[in-house]
């Protein structure tokens, strides 16, 4: 796992790449790291705990940088475990600092304290979404519609029942762009597709589309891609291909209709 030091201020900044991208789009991974740095540590959790989609969403960051490449997008990422800090939680939800994950308990997370809710939302999440709204808000200045498109990747286990769906597209308010790529998908992937699956904005899972994207009403979606399909740097790549193409008919489509 990756060494992480904050800066002068204590901040653990996320990572922006492509800044200057010709593309509309800016993918936003917030589950791209299983670092765990001081002051928290592991949180009292195993090495095989730490590695386990309960930390990070595992091959979501390497899938983002590949469909970056094909889209020519700008990415943002978090750097830190989301059992520390979920960037895709608002710092009222439980899932924020989860004091349990799925089966397993976060002994590191069992009773944290106001002050300690607040250094990590300070820490960690709010240079993350300080980030991504600076992003976003340049773009619109300069006459720029951005697209935000949040990349995760799920276990194909969940709670010891199977999941069928191989990809999943989520909307929030506006179900547009996320029917367009399901479409899409459907037509040309090859996937088991499934719209507002394995989760949908019921669940809590849009936070981040809802912060940046739906005030601006500017398109955007969440992707889910079964992690045991994404588990290697050359399975990443190869479902960069298949759904890049989806992504840009998608595009097209919602310019032509709108």
């Amino acid at each position: 796992m990756t060494a992480l030091t904050p800066d002068s201020s204590g901040r653990f900044l996320p990572v922006i790449e492509n800044m200057h991208a010709s593309g509309d789009v800016i993918l936003v991974c917030e589950h791209a790291s299983n670092a765990f740095p001081a002051p928290w540590g592991n949180l009292g959790l195993s090495e095989a705990q730490q590695q386990a989609h309960i930390a990070w969403d595992p091959g979501a960051l390497g899938l983002m940088r590949a469909l970056a490449a094909r889209l020519d997008a700008t990415t943002i990422h978090a750097t830190v475990s989301r059992l520390i800090y979920d960037c895709n939680r608002a710092p009222d939800m439980p899932g924020a600092m989860p004091a349990r994950s799925e089966l397993h308990d976060i002994p590191g997370n069992a009773q944290i304290t106001t002050e300690d809710r607040a250094a990590r939302t300070a820490a960690i999440y709010l240079p993350f979404h300080d980030a991504l709204h600076g992003l976003i808000a340049q773009r619109i200045a300069l006459g720029r519609r951005p697209v935000i498109v949040t990349v995760h990747s799920f276990t194909p286990i969940y709670f010891g029942q199977p999941r069928a769906v191989e990809f999943g597209v989520i909307h929030d308010a506006d179900p547009a762009l996320p029917r367009a790529i399901l479409a899409a998908a459907e037509a040309q992937s090859g996937l088991v597709c499934g719209l507002n699956a394995p989760y949908s904005a019921a669940d809590d899972v849009t936070h981040t589309l809802r912060l940046h994207a739906t005030p601006y009403g500017l398109a955007n979606a969440m992707l889910e891609i079964r992690n045991d399909l994404i588990a290697t740097a050359a399975a990443e790549e190869a479902m960069a291909d298949r759904l890049a193409p989806c992504l840009a008919a998608a595009l097209t489509a919602l310019t032509q209709t709108g």
